[in-house]
């Protein structure tokens, strides 16, 4: 591995754009080296880890790590999610008692593992992890996993409170992340029956999460299956709680709809909620306007009606000058 390194080091300051650069900017070379070096050897390494290690600036680590690989040419394969996750939970600081984490917070490490593997292979069914970092989906999902084992002590502690008793920074996309996980697991909690008398809701599905992993092939299925349920409503009741329809299956509230409507599909969230395209006003009819100011070609001169005194002057002007046959000026 330290050879290899070595090399690429090595190659990279024989390139021009790496040769005359700062100190900060070489340390950052040798952490792409080495991270380069890693992946290829498929050793679950991330960026923020090296970047850590370094206290180097994530968005310039970036910048330096693509131009490195344009520049030697490197094919880095693509890293394994699951192996991502066991090494991002080895960062966290749950598994042994100390003076900074109650005892109720404690987790077992393997058990925490298997949850939240469980949880991302959901997101990735979902289409939650295609396109996205997987850092913040790894901690939505190392989050929800941990409310799950102990529901009692855990429901009411966030996102942040969670992070900051793991020792990790929350990533800022992390929040979103757990909406949409949360969006999930309320769909399939719809599909279960002995779910749907209870009050199911953002705030409490985590305390089901084993029930709905156990079961989720089957859920998901019939969760995400694009099927009209209007009729299996009554009219008066559809009339009755018109605002309690929207898009996902999953009131605004955050529970779970007493009887169905159109539930979304199984699509990228992206493709569910676009983003608004920005679109450029149509020029009125004052910015078409002619003002008098646009410039005239040569050849346009000619179609304009001259007197004969402008044909006389003309004609001497290009007497004198020696050449006839200037365009613009032919008589």
């Amino acid at each position: 591995f330290e050879d290899t390194a070595v090399s690429y080091y090595q190659q990279a300051m024989k390139c021009p754009c790496f040769s005359l650069v700062s100190l900060e900017k070489k340390e950052i070379i040798v952490g792409c080296c080495v991270f380069v070096t890693c992946r290829q050897h498929n050793w679950p390494l991330t960026m923020g880890t090296v970047c850590m290690l370094l206290y180097a600036n994530k968005e310039l680590f970036a910048t330096t790590y693509l131009r490195f690989l344009k520049e030697l040419a490197l094919d880095v394969p693509a890293l394994s999610l699951i192996n991502l996750v066991k090494t991002h939970l080895n960062s966290f600081k749950l598994f042994q008692m100390s003076s900074n984490i109650p005892n109720k917070f404690v987790e077992d490490k393997e058990q925490l593992l298997a949850r939240t593997v469980q949880m991302v292979e959901l997101a990735s069914e979902t289409w939650l992890v295609t396109g996205r970092h997987p850092i913040p989906i790894i901690t939505a999902a190392a989050f929800l996993a941990w409310q799950s084992l102990r529901p009692i002590d855990r429901l009411t502690c966030s996102l942040s409170q969670f992070c900051k008793l793991a020792g990790v920074d929350t990533p800022r996309p992390a929040h979103q992340r757990l909406k949409e996980m949360l969006q999930i697991l309320l769909q399939m909690a719809s599909q279960l029956s002995w779910l749907q008398v209870l009050q199911v809701n953002r705030k409490n599905v985590a305390k089901y999460i084993g029930d709905l992993l156990r079961h989720r092939r089957v859920l998901l299925r019939a969760a995400f299956r694009v099927v009209d349920t209007i009729e299996s409503c009554s009219p008066e009741s559809s009339a009755a709680a018109p605002l309690q329809r929207i898009e996902g299956g999953v009131t605004a509230t955050g529970e779970m709809p007493k009887c169905g409507s159109e539930r979304a599909p199984l699509l990228p969230p992206c493709v569910l909620n676009p983003k608004k395209k920005l679109r450029t006003a149509d020029p009125g009819p004052e910015s078409s306007a002619i003002t008098g100011d646009e410039p005239i070609l040569d050849s346009e001169i000619e179609q304009y009606i001259r007197t004969p005194e402008e044909t006389e002057r003309i004609s001497r002007a290009q007497a004198a000058s020696g050449f006839p046959d200037m365009p613009g000026l032919q008589p």
